[in-house]
């Protein structure tokens, strides 16, 4: 019997019930992209509103933007790195890495919902750790702002280089489509 699972004569405990609920929830909203992501900016613009009106928590804030950061970085990341010389037998489909390899797809290192969820979560869980004046350490604010601009241009300088490098895009927005043969002998005919 597993130790969180606890089944009683009448069905499964009232945690896994509830917990099926939310994975339902979630399952749900999974084709809901635009409206997620609008949630999700909505609320993390109410954090930040109530932040600036009550001058304080902004050692929250700045947890919240390093984890926010470390999240966009694994979004960004493919899955298999092919900087990784060592992964030669790998089970998945990893970046070509010369011109004459096959095509193998972008495959994430965090999937576009977990990054969503993630982020919605962190900021939930910033936002109600505002309520409580434990979290509210007195620090002087713009050395960590200085410091959050460091560590963003150095790590995303890093994190281009690394696409510049191995030649990958993590966005379709942009990159070249290639038409089927049946598409290719219709714009012909015509």
């Amino acid at each position: 019997m597993d130790g969180d699972v606890v089944s009683t004569p009448q069905g499964p405990s009232k945690w896994k019930r509830i917990s099926n609920r939310y994975q339902k929830f979630l399952d749900d909203l999974v084709p809901y992209r635009t409206a997620r992501w609008v949630f999700t900016l909505t609320l993390l613009i109410v954090y930040s509103i109530r932040v600036l009106l009550l001058h304080g928590w902004y050692i929250v804030t700045y947890a919240l933007a390093i984890y926010l950061l470390n999240l966009f970085i694994a979004f960004l990341s493919p899955k298999f790195d092919p900087a990784v010389e060592d992964d030669d037998d790998e089970d998945g489909p990893s970046l070509p890495t010369k011109v004459n390899e096959e095509f193998k797809p972008f495959v994430r290192r965090l999937p576009e919902f977990k990054f969503w969820h993630s982020m919605t979560r962190a900021i939930l869980i910033a936002f109600i750790c505002t309520f409580f004046s434990v979290f509210n350490i007195p620090v002087f604010w713009p050395i960590l702002v200085i410091y959050f601009i460091v560590l963003f241009a150095i790590t995303m300088k890093r994190q281009i280089m690394h696409m510049i490098k191995y030649r990958y895009l993590p966005f379709t927005h942009g990159k070249r489509r290639y038409q089927s043969r049946e598409e290719t002998s219709k714009q012909t005919n015509q």
